[in-house]
This record gives C-alpha cells, structure tokens and sequence, in this order.
C-alpha cells in the first residue's frame, strides 16, 4: 500500500507547479492557486504515509522523481517547452532510477 500512496503523492507532486502555470495564464487565478496549495497538501500527506514503510531516501527521490518527469511531460505536451533529445533522454535517465530504486526495495 505504500508504493500506491507514493504513487499518488508523486501525481499530486505534479498538481502544484501545472495550478501555478494555469494561474499564470488565466483570469482565474485564485482557483488555480488554491487547485496547487491542496495538491501539496495531498503529496505531502501521501508521501508521509508512504514513508511508513518505504526508506526516506527512496521515498523522497521517487516523490521528486515522478513530479518532475510528469511536469516535465506536461510541459512538453501543454506549453511548448522544448522536446530536445537531450532533455528526453535526461528525463528517461530519471525514470530508469526510479524503476531501480524500486527494485531496489526489498
């Protein structure tokens, strides 16, 4: 169960900066930065839980890990932000350590 709420702290990880980018580029901003205030909420609690069973070091490089890959997607996919092969490549390095760190996981 604790790998799920890392999971999901790492997805609420995305939530804050995507609001805050939203906010950037809408009239609504208050909505948007209120949506980004609870997902760190939301991480952090899950990343709390997570971290009852899961190493601090794992769990906080995972967490870190997974939003900024998805931000990074995000941004990518959303707003433009350059898909250079170096900086697909960089973000797949990550991703190949995440995968070993949770097989690392005994």
């Amino acid at each position: 169960m604790s790998w799920i709420y890392l999971v999901l702290a790492g997805f609420m990880e995305i939530g804050w900066p995507l609001g805050f980018k939203l906010a950037q580029a809408s009239n609504h901003r208050v909505p948007w930065i209120a949506f980004s205030v609870l997902s760190m909420a939301a991480s952090g609690l899950f990343l709390y839980l997570a971290q009852r069973t899961i190493p601090i070091g794992t769990a906080y490089a995972v967490w870190t890990g997974i939003g900024a890959v998805g931000t990074f997607t995000l941004g990518i996919l959303f707003f433009r932000d350059p898909a250079t092969a170096v900086r697909i490549a960089s973000a797949g390095l990550v991703v190949i350590g995440l995968i070993g760190l949770k097989l690392s996981h005994s």
